[in-house]
């Protein structure tokens, strides 16, 4: 096993009435393991390899590494919503290897993804309005805290999107969308997965602006995926370096970006463009 190199908001009516100060982290990650097979060779290839981390309530923590690196698998893992194997997870306080299909549904709501590919997450057949009104029939109690066009303000969207179908709205449009049907459940874990990947800088930087005021306002804790670190650092308070399933480096953001302790940390940093890091060593 690689040796992991440790370094050391005002409310609104959105906010979910639980508060860091007395809740329990949302997820806790204890050597997970997670092997895929190959079907034609019979091949077992370990994507997730012995990987612990927590996410506290309001919390903000991130998972990079480059593509292939296991940190997508590893939030699916997580979360309940991708395969699993070895290793503890608690989510929300419930352990999953011990949670039923109808319980894991239960708490669906809690937990919110935002994925790389907004029009691929939404159903080209429905408005935003008529999407957001389905959400509402599945979550009547959960969802009535807000109006449609109150809801797509606090995303920093025109009302006049809701009679939109996916694809007359732009990449930022619809990634701000998919935020919104997140928000609309009063979430406590926001899962985002690569959120700018596609998107054009201006609109990136208006995208994380909206993730840093959304977890500012409701206390939900968020768990990034990404191999952007220029976007980690500016959303996230911690991070977690991975590279081929294993976490090799684990802090603070400025920590693990201003000293870094890894070879594999120091040449993601290198690689980030316009960077002006070098090595202290």
């Amino acid at each position: 096993m690689a040796e992991v190199v440790e370094t050391g908001v005002p409310g609104d009516v959105g906010r979910h009435p639980r508060t860091p100060a007395v809740d329990p982290p949302v997820l806790v990650v204890d050597d997970l393991v997670v092997e895929h097979r190959n079907d034609r060779t019979g091949e077992v290839f370990r994507a997730v390899d012995r990987v612990s981390l927590r996410i506290g309530a309001g919390e903000s923590v991130a998972v990079v590494g480059e593509s292939g690196s296991g940190k997508t698998t590893l939030a699916m893992a997580a979360t309940g919503l991708g395969p699993r194997g070895g290793g503890d997870i608690r989510l929300l306080g419930h352990p999953l290897h011990a949670t039923s299909r109808s319980q894991l549904r239960r708490l669906r709501p809690d937990v919110q993804v935002v994925f790389q590919d907004p029009h691929g997450s939404l159903d080209p057949r429905q408005s935003v309005r008529s999407g957001l009104r389905e959400l509402r029939s599945l979550q009547p109690e959960r969802t009535s805290w807000i109006g449609d066009a109150d809801l797509l303000g606090r995303v920093r969207l025109a009302p006049d999107l809701l009679d939109r179908y996916p694809h007359q709205l732009s990449g930022g449009q619809a990634q701000r969308v998919c935020i919104a049907r997140a928000l609309l459940m009063r979430p406590r874990l926001i899962v985002a997965d690569e959120p700018t990947s596609g998107l054009d800088v201006s609109v990136q930087a208006d995208v994380l602006a909206l993730l840093r005021q959304i977890r500012a306002t409701t206390g939900a804790a968020l768990l990034m995926i990404s191999h952007d670190l220029a976007v980690v650092r500016s959303v996230c308070d911690s991070v977690h370096v991975m590279y081929r399933g294993r976490v090799v480096e684990a802090g603070p953001c400025e920590t693990v970006f201003g000293t870094p302790e890894h070879d594999y940390t120091r040449e993601l940093l290198a690689a980030m463009p316009g960077a002006r890091w070098r090595s202290r060593r």
